[in-house]
């Protein structure tokens, strides 16, 4: 029986690899993403020589992991940071060679008449009439139809002989077919004049509307006025200076990081929501902290009956989905029909307005967010109490402390310089909370002067969030400057909670 080498199999899944990563790196280069080509490229070079060197044996256990960071973290926070730099957004989303392309595409309806559209459906094709008003008609060979048909397509029609043969359709069906029918581009024989849809049922003459300078500028032949690209804005411009859609991406610097701190459009509600997000940060960690060590020390208790259940009862909170929980609070803590209102009313006669009060909704941020942390902390408050030694109750015990002095002089200080690292590392957690923002709140209630989307109870990314995609120009690249800004907040909690790890560990050595 023919086998294979396993050498040889490894050989053959490699190239397999190899080929399919030219490829994509291909169409990358093909669609215009040079850069994100050259590091397809350098990674593919990058893992031909780690397999193939005998040298770079050890590698081959690290580089996984490497090139997934590399691939997954590093890269996409590098081009957040690049498009931090650009004016991209939603009026501004092409290239200049892109923009450029689209309107040198851009027809009108030239000299000619226009001719009559006739469909008839043949099997799974088409074939188009096209029709004068003196009686000569053209038709095409039998062609598909579908919305994603280039319009450099051109076909030619031929002399119209004997009957048309197949199904005319009715002009409730040409009306269905026209996407796919402008995508067209019709020549009559002997002429090189376009034939673009200019109606229901009709094609007329098509001549280009734009023309390209010497210099560089577009020549609109319909109006005569003539456009420039304006490499500061990345707009073409005509004479009396509107902006000609669709923009173009370009470099704009440090103009939206100093619109950070500059405009105070956004100023205004950006340090307010940055308030808020410290403040929820801050909280957050202290409200679940308090609340599982408080847990962890009852359930620590020796002579407690059903420890057990009652640990995994409260535990249920950090098992089910955070989503969720959210979406069950949020009906909860519904104005109108919520049970918590119809509690609350039924007792003291009051039905807050949680979604529309500013503090009340940040109160209900709080509480909820409370529910979803507060596990967490208690398991961790549980390990590490059991670490303490037992002959510091026992003493403690002999002298009479009371349990608010074991809390405060011995669990506390003992948990708390281990726990710490981790604390700041839930307080860099909640700094990006997007999903509980999103799904409770959404950030509102709205701020009534801003001139931005921006709410009460937005927190930094939630804000941006609503920025790149809520607002009516869809901001992109001042998203992207918020992003990298949240990205050097969280990076510089992260170091601090590393240099503590690091003190930490020195510490129990």
């Amino acid at each position: 029986m023919f086998k294979i080498h396993p050498r040889h199999a490894g050989t053959a899944l490699g190239a397999t690899f190899m080929t399919a990563g030219l490829w994509l790196v291909f169409m990358l280069y093909r669609e215009g993403h040079l850069w994100l080509a050259l590091a397809g490229l350098a990674l593919l070079a990058g893992s031909a020589a780690i397999f193939s060197m005998k040298r770079a044996y050890a590698l081959r256990y690290l580089y996984p992991g490497a090139a997934a960071i590399l691939v997954f973290v590093i890269l996409p926070a590098l081009y957040t940071v690049g498009i931090g730099f650009t004016n991209y957004s939603s009026s501004n989303l092409l290239s200049y060679e892109r923009a450029t392309s689209y309107l040198l595409e851009q027809t009108y309806a030239g000299d000619g008449d226009p001719l009559r559209l006739q469909l008839y459906r043949q099997n799974s094709q088409y074939r188009l009439t096209l029709s004068r008003d003196d009686g000569a008609a053209w038709r095409s060979a039998p062609i598909k139809l579908n919305a994603i048909q280039p319009a450099s397509q051109k076909l030619a029609l031929q002399a119209t002989a004997g009957q048309n043969t197949g199904e005319k359709l009715a002009l409730k069906d040409v009306i269905a077919l026209q996407p796919a029918l402008r995508q067209l581009t019709l020549t009559l024989p002997g002429q090189t004049t376009p034939y673009r849809l200019s109606s229901l049922s009709g094609f007329s003459p098509a001549k280009p509307l734009y023309l390209r300078q010497a210099d560089g500028a577009l020549l609109n032949q319909q109006s005569g006025e003539t456009l420039r690209p304006d490499f500061e804005r990345g707009f073409y411009r005509n004479a009396q200076g509107e902006n000609i859609v669709p923009g173009f991406r370009v470099n704009v610097g440090w103009k939206n990081f100093r619109q950070l701190f500059a405009n105070s459009d956004l100023q205004k509600p950006m340090l307010k929501v940055f308030a808020w997000t410290v403040t929820f940060s801050a909280l957050t960690v202290l409200f679940t902290f308090a609340l599982g060590l408080m847990l962890a020390t009852v359930l620590s208790w020796e002579a407690l009956r059903f420890r057990g259940v009652y640990r995994v009862l409260l535990f249920l909170p950090y098992a089910v989905p955070g989503f969720i929980s959210i979406l069950i609070f949020r009906g909860l803590f519904n104005e109108n029909f919520g049970e918590i209102n119809l509690v609350l009313n039924g007792l003291f006669g009051i039905r807050p307005s949680w979604f529309s009060d500013p503090l009340l909704a940040k109160a209900m941020l709080l509480i909820v967010n409370t529910w979803l942390g507060y596990p967490y902390m208690m398991l961790l408050c549980l390990g590490l109490i059991k670490s303490i030694p037992s002959d510091l109750y026992e003493a403690s015990a002999i002298n009479g402390a009371s349990a608010w002095t074991n809390l405060t002089q011995i669990t506390l200080p003992l948990i708390l310089k281990p726990i710490m690292p981790l604390l700041i590392a839930s307080f860099a957690f909640n700094f990006n909370n997007f999903v509980l923002i999103s799904l409770l709140t959404d950030g509102r209630p709205d701020f009534i002067d801003s001139a931005v989307p921006a709410g009460t109870t937005d927190i930094l990314v939630s804000y941006t969030y609503r920025i790149a995609f809520q607002d009516s120009g869809q901001n992109f690249g001042l998203a992207a400057a918020i992003s990298t800004l949240i990205f050097a907040l969280v990076a510089a909690l992260s170091l601090i909670n590393l240099r503590l790890s690091r003190i930490n560990a020195q510490a129990n050595r």
